[in-house]
């Protein structure tokens, strides 16, 4: 899988999970079904917002994004259905070429710690996969320990 096609399923499904959260919010408060909508909705959406974050920053450091990209990426999840605009426009301007830096390139930055940890990842794809499965449901798990934005009703 490239980081074009797994940048892009995690974008998409971004906003897949978006449209659940507010049809679940639709479901609780136009058609009185109880809180469950906003609950399943509200997961999705959360466990798919941690991921997605997490991904643009993997994604941002491969592909030699700078900072402010990364964090542009990350933000573009707080809005709904931006994910996908951001996408094509990373598209358009060849934002997403190439594929995962297993190997040092001679590029002057290869050196640095964040890069040799990211290749050493990269070279052990289970490992790597693991690893984000448990930073994103380790981080969701936190938030749930914590309650849900602005606190238990």
């Amino acid at each position: 899988m490239t980081p074009r096609i797994f940048y892009r399923s995690i974008a998409i499904a971004e906003a897949i999970t978006w449209t659940m959260l507010i049809a679940g919010m639709i479901l609780k408060y136009a058609v009185k079904v109880g809180d469950w909508p906003v609950t399943v909705g509200g997961f999705a959406h959360g466990l798919v917002f941690i991921a997605y974050v997490t991904t643009a920053v993997l994604v941002g450091l491969n592909q030699r994004w700078r900072i402010r990209l990364i964090v542009g990426a990350a933000l573009t999840a707080f809005i709904p259905y931006l994910t996908i605009p951001f996408d094509r426009w990373l598209e358009r301007n060849d934002k997403l070429n190439g594929g995962w830096r297993t190997t040092a390139t001679g590029h002057p930055r290869d050196g640095h710690w964040v890069n040799v940890v990211l290749r050493w990842m990269l070279n052990r794809p289970v490992l790597l996969g693991i690893a984000f499965v448990v930073f994103v449901g380790g981080t969701m798990a936190t938030m749930m320990f914590m309650g849900p934005p602005g606190g238990r009703a």
